[in-house]
């Protein structure tokens, strides 16, 4: 997208093998019968803009957007009737071996947070790639990624990286699995967006503890999702409302009558001709097989009429 008036590009990169089994056995846990309400209240509030707004009405939300809200499932949600965490759960398991391999994925994961990454070096075949957070300028490094190989210095990538174990205090992360890639202007405008509902929630519950920029998306990361549910709705409206229609000839038309037909077109075809702006015109109907007439209306500024 540029302003959120173009496609956003999603990617995927393959994780680590231990990091992917550890996450597939979070996934198995998340959907254990005593579990299940949990996680749908998680994911509900991930993709709360598909599920309660009007975004869910008219669009879907991307595979990409789907794997992340999963990745805030399994790290970030505390269930709400007082089970332990999915990697608690995880780690206090005795009844199967888990290798330590996989167990050393654990706080890596539970310190992992959604972020706005932003590509700070140009990626060469081999060599590691550097990424800034635009949120508080931490810097990850991780290895190369065929899927963002045309990826320009600057773009942002909404994703979710995790540090490596045997470094974890250096920068030095791997690919949580999946990402979408943003302009610099839609990034930016995500931050924004964010920071306004971070601000209005502190209004309203007077308290000023939030965190820094780590800690709030630990909490709250589910909103970037939110931001990026409202940026794609408005591209698309964006887009609706510079279209027109035009008939074979060149004319515009109201191509909502054609679309909207209901038992109301009589109620419709008389609020079009009162408006001032348009004027019926006989010549241009269309003879069909359906019953229903066909009328058209022109505006007068088309027709050179004063």
């Amino acid at each position: 997208m540029k302003l959120a008036n173009e496609e956003a590009a999603g990617f995927r990169v393959a994780r680590p093998p231990a990091l992917e089994r550890v996450i597939a056995r979070l996934e198995r846990l998340s959907l254990r019968p005593e579990f299940a309400l949990q996680r749908e209240l998680a994911l509900a509030r991930a993709l709360k803009p598909y599920i309660e707004g009007v975004a869910g009405r008219i669009i879907a939300p991307l595979a990409q957007e789907t794997e992340l809200a999963n990745l805030s499932l399994y790290c970030d949600f505390y269930p709400e009737d007082g089970q332990l965490t999915l990697i608690e759960q995880l780690r206090d398991i005795i009844t199967e071996h888990i290798p330590n391999e996989e167990r050393a994925w654990l706080d890596p994961l539970k310190h992992s947070y959604v972020d706005l990454l932003e590509l700070t070096s140009p990626l060469m075949a081999g060599e590691a790639l550097t990424l800034r957070s635009i949120g508080d300028g931490t810097t990850f490094v991780v290895p190369d990624g065929e899927v963002v190989k045309d990826r320009a210095v600057g773009e942002v990538l909404l994703t979710r990286v995790i540090r490596a174990p045997d470094a974890y205090e250096s920068g030095k992360a791997v690919w949580a699995g999946c990402g979408i890639v943003l302009s610099p202007a839609d990034a930016n405008a995500l931050l924004e967006m964010t920071a306004e509902w971070r601000r209005e929630m502190e209004v309203n519950s007077g308290s000023f503890t939030l965190g820094e920029w780590q800690e709030f998306a630990k909490r709250f990361g589910y909103m970037v999702l939110w931001a990026f549910a409202e940026l794609r709705m408005a591209a698309l409206v964006d887009a609706v409302i510079h279209i027109q229609y035009r008939t074979d000839d060149n004319r515009l038309y109201l191509y909502a009558v054609a679309l909207y037909d209901h038992h109301q077109y009589r109620f419709v075809a008389a609020g079009l001709s009162e408006m001032k702006e348009l004027t019926p015109d006989p010549a241009a109907d269309v003879k069909q097989s359906s019953a229903k007439p066909v009328r058209t209306w022109v505006s007068i500024r088309l027709t050179g009429r004063p």
